[in-house]
């Protein structure tokens, strides 16, 4: 072998400690030494797993059951897997319900209101007077048994819900073959009163439940029982039994006898079919049957209920005494929103509501059913009347208000239907269409749905006005999916915002054709902005708000915004042409007001569920629906039936004695100066047949009316002067353009 140079001198070669040949095979090794280490540990954690295992079965199987026992552990077993499972769902369905407590929810009602009419006469009022709130302790000890024994029997032992009560309630119901008796507890009318409405939903029904629970966990029962005797609906638009004691009897609810407790322990269930100035024969039945109540839950013997049984309690006479109490409910909530950072709580409220309209209302919606309601097989109603100016007239938010106190004008959400088509048929004449351009009528997909028309055909070409007047239901559809642009849904929820709906609108390719709820009262607020002329109707109940010194807290002329313009005056104008066809040319022929023009439009939901019809003239807006609670299909009832009827009576009435007001963007068949008034027709049933004519009072005009609100307004700012007490009043406006040359009487 060679011999080098390194190895002649006698020197060998250095290794270089970083040698790069060696670094791999180190990092090689190391990542094996790892998944070694983590092979091992999974294997021996593995295995000692097992073994603990082994260890429990064998400590178990001593425990082994066998036979009958071994069924009822099983059985067990799964109960508690059941049970975990219905406690998470339990937990799930309670957080809704504990949702309502939140804040300060005892000073929610913390409100004493008395409400005016638009003509200042008092119609009601609405919210606790605390310092009339008398204590359980200091009420009649035969008052609170008598409630009791009909209303709760078990109160002080139960914890919320009556099981053993419910159970009586239903095996009593079953043998009788309809409801005769109630399972709800004190506590549970309490929690629905307090946070949740009257509407009948299985929604509702947990949510009370939960929270009845919750009350009787922060509440003492005497409390739960008196704030349950504060707050009950009484009838005679009185809430809570100390009100009632003076509405009926003239007295303090500490001093009424056994006799009169008995009738008023028995407005609690029913107060509209038992309310003594309605039907005293039945009030008084009904507090018989309070007395033996009192007898069998052995809280009174029948010797002390005797002299009650044959002296019978007497009322005061209130002759006809109706409140509004839809309407003042739904007033009692703006209040509250209005005046919630007030620092004064005792108020005078001046509303907008008409009593002649209001009556006129309630009687349109209770003739429609009484006539035609069994017939179409609709069972509830709700309306509202807007004035021009957005003024709420009348509102109707069910059949009886002693019923059912859920308002279903302002609270139900219901379908809409084609009355919905309002929105992307707007949108379409804001983006330059107009009454006579023309869109296909075909069959059309949007994803998966495919929406098809009342009448299962197809048109082709029509003109706008004409797919409109007759509700097509494809031309909505293709004017979001093809017209509109980017994001039509938006779009269309965006305008219905714009037009005054409070209620949120559901983001779905459905919602051209209505399938998205809204409210009665959304419904006639958004139609109101067309005679308004694309502005914003700004509905209000409120007008103005005074405290008892008379110093003005709110006043809806000087505090409110004034209007925004919503749609465009020329989209407006196509807009009216297109709803004036509709109670003339469309389905809507029993809206037609006879020498009044009339707009509007029919909906009709799915299965019959709902029919509408929103319709206005010049001078009222108004929205009408018919359905059922339970959401039972009627008997083919469309919006062109009952709802325009309904329309068509009332608006007979209100139009009666008035000034006509043009629609805007339509040539109105006014009268000319000096001749004769328009009247309106009689509204007529669904076969053709006159309806009896609701007549109105003689009014004075527009002019004179607002010559005499200036006269009050210039009494109102006059200053008193001097000892004498003269007064000097501002200076009063009489332009020529307010003083009438003539005035009606």
């Amino acid at each position: 072998m060679a011999e080098t140079a390194a190895d002649r001198n006698g020197s060998r070669p250095v290794q270089d400690p970083f040698n790069q040949e060696d670094r791999p095979r180190k990092r090689s090794n190391f990542l094996l030494r790892i998944d070694s280490w983590i092979d091992s540990s999974i294997w021996n954690a593995g295995f000692r797993v097992g073994e603990i295992w082994e260890e429990i079965t064998i400590f178990f199987r001593r425990f082994r059951t066998r036979g009958v026992w071994k069924a009822v552990f099983e059985v067990a077993g799964e109960g508690m897997n059941a049970g975990t499972a219905g406690f998470v769902l339990l937990l799930a369905l309670a957080l809704p319900a504990f949702e309502e407590t939140s804040g300060n929810w005892q000073a929610r009602d913390d409100f004493a209101v008395t409400f005016l009419d638009r003509y200042g006469t008092e119609i009601g009022h609405r919210g606790i007077i605390h310092e009339d709130s008398v204590p359980v302790d200091q009420l009649p000890d035969h008052f609170v048994k008598a409630v009791l024994a009909t209303e709760d029997r078990r109160f002080f032992e139960h914890f919320g819900i009556d099981f053993f009560g419910l159970t009586r309630a239903m095996t009593e119901n079953v043998k009788a073959n309809s409801v005769v008796q109630g399972g709800s507890t004190i506590t549970q009318q309490l929690a629905k009163n307090l946070f949740l409405t009257n509407e009948r939903t299985l929604e509702r029904k947990i949510k009370e439940a939960f929270l009845a629970f919750w009350l009787e966990a922060n509440l003492p029962k005497k409390e739960i029982l008196r704030l349950y005797l504060d707050r009950a609906y009484m009838g005679g638009g009185t809430f809570g039994a100390a009100a009632a004691a003076q509405f009926y009897f003239g007295k303090d609810i500490t001093e009424v006898s056994i006799a009169e407790a008995a009738m008023l322990a028995g407005l609690f269930k029913a107060p509209a079919r038992y309310a003594p100035h309605i039907n005293l024969p039945a009030a008084r039945a009904r507090a018989n049957e309070v007395l033996s109540n009192l007898v069998q839950g052995n809280l009174m013997t029948e010797g002390q209920v005797i002299g009650a049984r044959r002296n019978p309690a007497s009322v005061i006479d209130r002759g006809d005494h109706e409140a509004p109490d839809y309407f003042l409910d739904w007033a009692f909530e703006e209040v509250k929103r209005i005046a919630g950072g007030f620092d004064q709580h005792s108020l005078v409220v001046r509303t907008t509501i008409d009593p002649g309209m209001q009556e006129a209302a309630e009687a349109a919606v209770e003739t429609s059913l009484r006539q035609e309601g069994e017939r179409y097989r609709a069972s509830q109603a709700a309306l509202v009347l807007i004035e021009h100016g957005g003024a709420v007239r009348a509102m109707v938010g069910g059949r009886d208000y002693g019923e059912s106190q859920f308002n279903r004008a302002s609270r139900a959400l219901r379908q809409p239907g084609s009355s919905f088509k309002i929105f992307p048929y707007a949108l379409a004449m804001e983006k330059g269409m107009t009454p006579d351009s023309t869109i296909v009528d075909a069959p059309i997909h949007w994803g998966n749905w495919n929406p098809k028309n009342y009448n299962g055909g197809y048109s082709g070409r029509v003109d706008m006005k004409s797919a409109f007047a007759r509700s097509i239901n494809t031309v909505p559809v293709r004017l979001a999916k093809e017209q509109l642009g980017e994001d039509a849904i938006g779009q269309i929820m965006g305008i219905a915002k714009k037009f005054g709906v409070e209620t949120p609108i559901r983001r779905d390719v459905t919602i051209p054709i209505g399938t998205s709820e809204m409210t009665v009262l959304d419904q006639a607020t958004a139609y109101a902005v067309f005679p308004a002329g694309g502005v914003q109707s700004r509905r209000h109940g409120i007008a103005q708000i005074v405290n008892y010194k008379g110093d003005v807290l709110y006043d809806f002329a000087r505090d409110e915004p004034p209007a925004e313009r919503v749609l465009s005056e020329t989209a407006n104008n196509s807009m009216n042409q297109m709803l004036t066809r509709v109670p003339y040319a469309g389905t809507a022929r029993r809206a037609a007001v006879d020498g009044v023009l009339t707009g509007g439009k029919t909906g009709t939901t799915q299965a019959y569920r709902d029919a509408w019809f929103c319709g206005f003239t010049g001078n009222f807006t108004a929205a009408v629906w018919f359905g059922n609670d339970d959401y039972t299909s009627s008997n083919r009832m469309t919006g062109g039936s009952l709802p325009a009827m309904t329309f068509k009576r009332l608006m007979d009435y209100a139009h009666q004695g008035i000034e006509l007001r043009a629609i805007p963007g339509v040539d109105n068949p006014l009268p000319a100066p000096g001749a004769a008034p328009l009247v309106a027709s009689a509204a007529t049933d669904a076969d053709g047949n006159a309806l009896p004519a609701l007549q109105r009072p003689r009014s004075l005009n527009r002019d004179t009316t607002t010559v005499l609100r200036n006269l009050a307004d210039a009494f109102e700012r006059a200053k008193p002067l001097g000892a004498a007490g003269r007064l000097a009043a501002a200076p009063l406006q009489t332009s020529p353009e307010l003083v009438p040359n003539t005035v009606e009487r």
